[in-house]
């Protein structure tokens, strides 16, 4: 069988080389060929990021810019999110939706001024930036090619960054940056997918490697796969689109309403005029018929993504299932997230999954599963 990475059919982010060479074990995700672990092995990446800084190739997403007379504007025809308010040099958890008011792609929106700065996940970036040029004909929409992303995680990230960027120390969750840099313009964010203090930078394509390898030199910077990337995630209670939220899933189910503003809401001053409103808007009010929750099973097996999950050890129908499901290494713990009858929904409320035929009890928690440490 061919190594996955010399696959002709799967696309390349411009690290390709350098995680080869760094010993990455490469899969192929959302299209491209991707590093899964590198030598240090899945757990103690994870541990690594928890305690030091890691660095993440997130290049696979997409990058574009929305430019128009009033893009902000423009831009909350196709979220349930207020963007309007949203000051210069901050950004925003965002989330397209459609007529169903499921979820078509969560994403990030960043005000610079006069555009947008979107990033969008990669296994949607095609249908998104369609969506887009379909629907928001006042506005231009640019796909960046040139520009590589990677995301810089952990409790060392700020002092890794810092001695290329000073003012990025200044920076707290949330913000955005344009700062000129040795290695050219870098578009920089104090945000990221793991829970931790930590940045995402999208720096040119030509200097990017360069970038990598300077602050992969830093004290405590370690280059970090996709299967760490996953369980980091998943302490930090934070969603996968495609496994914990896609179109069949309602940002209300997906227990998403903090990412829905008062403004876009019944009674609010902007309310309404989105993809599905009727559906979500109804379900801010009364609530939906399930939910997404955290999940801690007894014992030390993960239950895993699929597995169905029952009111009791003896019902005969399952009232959901789980959508991720990982052993948590700083939990020292297997943890999941699914989705139950919202009578089951309850913090503390026992639900039994099977697993191999056996009917295993679980407990549904409270996510985080362990606290974030965000820079406020």
């Amino acid at each position: 069988m061919a190594n996955p990475h010399l696959d002709a059919d799967l696309a390349q982010t411009v690290f390709h080389d350098l995680h080869v060479e760094l010993g990455a074990k490469m899969v192929p995700f959302a299209g491209y060929s991707m590093p899964v672990q590198y030598p240090l092995g899945v757990m103690k990446e994870h541990l690594h990021t928890r305690t030091g800084a890691g660095l993440f190739d997130v290049s696979h997403m997409g990058q574009v810019i929305l430019r128009g007379d009033n893009p902000a504007t423009a831009l909350e025809r196709l979220v349930p999110v207020s963007i309007v308010p949203l000051k210069e040099g901050r950004q925003r958890y965002a989330l397209f939706t459609n007529e169903d008011g499921g979820i078509l792609d969560d994403l990030m929106v960043a005000n610079r001024g006069d555009h947008l700065f979107l990033v969008v996940n990669a296994a949607c970036k095609e249908a998104d930036v369609a969506h887009m040029k379909a629907n928001l004909a006042d506005c231009e929409v640019e796909v960046i090619e040139d520009r590589a992303l990677l995301a810089l995680q952990g409790p060392k990230a700020e002092a890794a960054l810092a001695a290329f960027v000073p003012s990025a120390a200044d920076m707290v969750f949330m913000d955005v940056a344009v700062v000129e840099s040795d290695f050219g313009e870098l578009w920089i964010s104090r945000s990221g997918y793991t829970g931790e203090d930590g940045y995402e930078i999208s720096v040119s394509s030509d200097s990017a490697v360069e970038f990598a390898r300077a602050l992969l030199a830093q004290d405590g910077v370690e280059p970090i796969g996709l299967g760490a990337r996953d369980s980091l995630r998943l302490e930090a209670g934070l969603c996968l689109y495609g496994n914990d939220i896609d179109e069949t899933t309602t940002p209300v189910e997906a227990a998403l309403e903090w990412a829905m503003q008062k403004a876009r809401r019944t009674g609010g001053e902007r309310e309404g005029g989105f993809p599905g409103a009727e559906r979500i808007l109804a379900e801010l009010e009364k609530g939906a018929t399930r939910r997404r929750v955290g999940i801690l099973p007894e014992g030390r097996a993960p239950m895993r993504a699929g597995t169905q999950l029952f009111a009791s050890a003896d019902a005969t129908e399952p009232m959901g299932q789980v959508t991720s499901g990982a052993f948590g290494p700083s939990i020292e713990r297997p943890m999941s997230m699914g989705y139950v009858a919202i009578d089951h929904a309850e913090t503390g409320t026992v639900i039994y999954a099977e697993v191999r035929g056996k009917r295993l009890p679980a407990t549904v928690a409270d996510m985080p599963f362990r606290p974030s440490t965000y820079k406020r």
